[in-house]
């Protein structure tokens, strides 16, 4: 039985990386797969001799003495456990989104557009790499990578030369995302699993990070795609929304106080962030004169949002699709791991491989294994491979060994443009041709990928 789950594992996983070739969306292969899988295991629940407490990261004793009743008991103890863990992801990207959707209902990121004054492609680009670096932790990497080629698109006219600007973008918001907490949904997994805090996570990672940002864009200002000036497109956009910038920084302001409330409460994340999401809706409502009702809304706004208030209309545009692909994802890897298969393959990984450099304490988990899941992370999802790396490893918070799969998996998705979720939105907004990424892109992202690591490996026998 065993087998099966495995091979339907592996057949939906490579649904998953071929989802442009079949068409056919990945959330569906992920949704599949998760039931599935846990359907098989609930019918062969007998023939199983082992049994992974997630709880206690141990094998439960004597489980295959255990009787039929005793076994299903466990595992919907199990089912719920997980189930648990992983709605406080996802509880938690819904609050982000849509407060991310409430600050462009009021045209927020506007606000960043008219910092912009210089013409030089060279200036330009040192400004959207630092921006996305920045916005990508802190409002995740895939919408500041959304956010800024939308404004992109406003200022620069040559398609040509705009690719090469979003190839950057995807580096640097990827590089950003990998030392904060709220800025790339597998950082936000190691968070809210107690695996990293916020202080360690950014003394581990910034540097780290930010030369992994640094390195292709000092690179690629000396290309000959950014000498030269700009030729910008008119601004032809109607007058900006008296509390656009007002709410740009509320909403900013509020996501970063996440991580701040989780330290001084000791609350998951995701009640600070419904904190968060209802003092931004309070003023929203309040700016948009709109009802708390679902319906009669009585508002003077754009046409197109005359039936809605700000948050029901930032609700109506959240990636609801992005949801259930993590919530099924993360629900299949949750049954490989409870039936002990990644926890014997962690120790199998563990034996076989060479050491490379200093090993991490605890296990000695080699640091090529690391490197290894950055590389993969740029052919395949790099959510199911952290997610497999929490039941693989059993070290202990904050040990730099998870710092370490952050960082290679927050950055290693960008050396191919299908590796991340801001390269394929990228993708998908301007229509970026995988090979041209793969030529003109890809080797300055492997070059910022090992200056990051190299410097981390350095830097780690500091802390």
């Amino acid at each position: 039985m065993e087998t099966i789950i495995i091979l339907v594992f592996v057949l939906g996983y490579l649904a998953i990386t071929v989802e442009h070739s079949i068409k056919i969306d990945k959330l569906i292969p992920a949704l599949v797969m998760m039931a599935i899988s846990w359907a098989l295991i609930a019918l062969g629940i007998d023939s199983f001799t082992q049994w992974f407490d997630s709880a206690n990261h141990g094998l439960v004793d004597g489980f295959s003495t255990l009787d039929h009743e005793n076994k299903m008991h466990i595992m919907e103890e199990t089912l719920l456990h997980h189930l648990g863990k992983t709605s406080e992801i996802l509880v938690f990207l819904l609050g982000a989104m849509t407060i991310v959707e409430i600050i462009d209902y009021f045209d927020g990121f506007s606000t960043i557009k008219s910092f912009i004054k210089t013409n030089s492609k060279r200036s330009i680009l040192w400004i959207f790499a630092i921006l996305a670096f920045i916005l990508s932790a802190i409002i995740d990497n895939l919408t500041a990578t959304i956010v800024l080629i939308s404004i992109l698109q406003k200022i620069v006219k040559d398609r040509s030369v705009r690719i090469w600007y979003a190839g950057l973008i995807i580096i640097a918001a990827n590089a950003g995302g990998a030392w904060s907490p709220i800025g790339d949904v597998t950082t936000t997994m190691l968070w809210i699993g107690d695996k990293v805090t916020t202080g360690k996570l950014f003394m581990y990672l910034f540097i780290p990070s930010l030369l992994c940002m640094i390195v292709p864009t000092l690179i690629a200002s000396f290309l000959p795609a950014f000498k030269g000036n700009l030729e910008k497109v008119e601004d032809n956009d109607k007058p900006k929304n008296k509390f656009s910038s007002t709410m740009l920084y509320l909403g900013l302001g509020g996501i970063v106080s996440v991580p701040f409330f989780k330290t001084i409460t000791h609350l998951p994340p995701y009640v600070g962030m419904m904190l968060a999401l209802g003092i931004v809706a309070i003023f929203a409502e309040i700016y948009s004169n709109s009802k708390f009702a679902l319906s009669g809304v009585d508002s003077d706004e754009h046409i197109e949002h005359a039936s809605h208030s700000p948050v029901h209309h930032a609700l109506s545009k959240i990636e609801l699709p992005s949801i259930l692909f993590f919530l099924g994802i993360l629900m299949a890897v949750a049954a490989l791991e409870s039936l002990g298969i990644l926890f014997g393959f962690a120790g199998t990984l563990q034996e076989t491989m060479p050491m490379l450099g200093t090993e991490f304490h605890g296990e000695g988990v080699s640091d090529l294994v690391v490197l290894l899941l950055g590389v993969g992370s740029a052919v395949i999802d790099n959510v199911p491979l952290v997610a497999a790396s929490l039941g693989m490893f059993s070290e202990p918070i904050d040990n730099e060994l998870w710092h370490f799969i952050a960082y290679s998996a927050g950055t290693g998705g960008s050396m191919l443009i299908i590796g991340s979720a801001a390269g394929v939105v990228a993708m998908g907004m301007e229509k970026i041709d995988f090979f041209w990424y793969l030529k003109k892109i890809s080797w300055l992202a492997l070059l910022g990928f090992i200056a990051g690591a190299a410097t981390f490996m350095v830097t780690r026998t500091l802390f």
